[in-house]
């Protein structure tokens, strides 16, 4: 009699625990959320989760709190983002350094398909390459001259070992067959104020975050990576139109949770996340920022990173790049 008291008992209690469960996810949210980037204010995936966290807030009556973790090119904001509680009160919004910082690692830190849920892509940024100071180039085609003629002596800098503009550096460096030396930034302050005063030759940023300084005339552009110009600079040439269509270089930033996430959440938040994305205003915030408003469901924002893990380790294979 004992044995089936205790395991009635403990049925009972399973099914309070879950119907406690399901009530907690019915009133959802009931607290601020938090949104992890895993990169400095300013970056990309910062003005994107800014731009989504506020509308979301005015939709739900609660804050979204984006919280800036950078470090190790993403690695650190995925970890915390892996740790957190299932519950939805953390998510993150994540790019191409959260799948290639797991290739880069043996052991791997994670594992960017397993340990997390998908719930959508937010948006596609065009990659766009800027010089600094004091480099004699007018163009794409002289700042690939210039780094043939002088081999191994221009630096170009990027967000961290890994990071979207570390791949898109190290991309064009491939494409161009140009031997140029990589300069990891902690922060992205550090690296503008890096190409403003020389130290560095050139950047390959995602476009939002850069922009700004591009039309003010700050940063010089020689070219976005792209296939069509883009609304935030549109006398900026296209990589083709700059005399080097070889080069195509994108970044993506999407919404991830806790692997053990409920379906239900991600169906609601991936629901609200859609509708905020297709919104005119949004949309046209969105370009002006320079990228392009990309929601999806979370099956194919999983498919893509999965599509995307598999060309990353190709390329990160061919290239040699190693987390230092």
């Amino acid at each position: 009699m004992t044995s089936i008291r205790a395991v009635l008992g403990a049925i009972v209690l399973a099914l309070v625990a879950t119907s406690t469960a399901f009530a907690a996810e019915a009133r959802w949210p009931v607290k601020p959320i938090r949104l992890i980037v895993p990169f400095p204010n300013g970056a990309a995936s910062d003005v994107l989760g800014r731009t989504l966290g506020q509308r979301l807030t005015e939709m739900y009556g609660q804050q979204f709190i984006v919280d800036n973790r950078p470090g190790a090119g993403g690695l650190i904001g995925s970890d915390l983002i892996r740790q957190a509680a299932p519950d939805g009160y953390t998510l993150g919004m994540v790019g191409q350094p959260h799948l290639s910082n797991a290739l880069m690692r043996d052991p791997k830190p994670y594992e960017p398909l397993k340990d997390y849920v998908a719930i959508s892509l937010v948006g596609i940024t065009p990659n766009i390459l800027v010089i600094g100071k004091g480099v004699n180039a007018n163009n794409l085609k002289d700042v690939i001259a210039l780094a043939k003629a002088n081999p191994g002596k221009l630096n170009f800098g990027s967000a961290g070992v890994g990071s979207s503009s570390h791949l898109a550096g190290a991309l064009f460096a491939s494409k161009a067959k140009i031997n140029v030396v990589h300069v990891p930034f902690r922060q992205g302050g550090d690296s503008r104020t890096a190409l403003i005063s020389g130290a560095i030759q050139f950047y390959v940023y995602p476009l939002p975050a850069i922009a700004g300084m591009v039309r003010a005339g700050t940063i010089k552009a020689v070219a976005i990576a792209t296939e069509k110009r883009s609304e935030a600079v549109p006398d900026v040439p296209t990589s083709a139109e700059a005399g080097f269509p070889e080069y195509q270089s994108v970044s993506w930033f999407g919404l991830i949770g806790p692997r053990a996430l409920s379906k239900q959440l991600v169906a609601r938040i991936n629901a609200d996340t859609v509708k905020v994305l297709n919104e005119p205003e949004i949309r046209k915030k969105i370009s002006l920022q320079g990228a392009e408003a990309a929601p999806t469901t979370p099956a194919e924002f999983d498919k893509m990173q999965r599509d995307e893990y598999a060309e990353l380790g190709a390329l990160i294979k061919e290239i040699g790049m190693k987390a230092q």
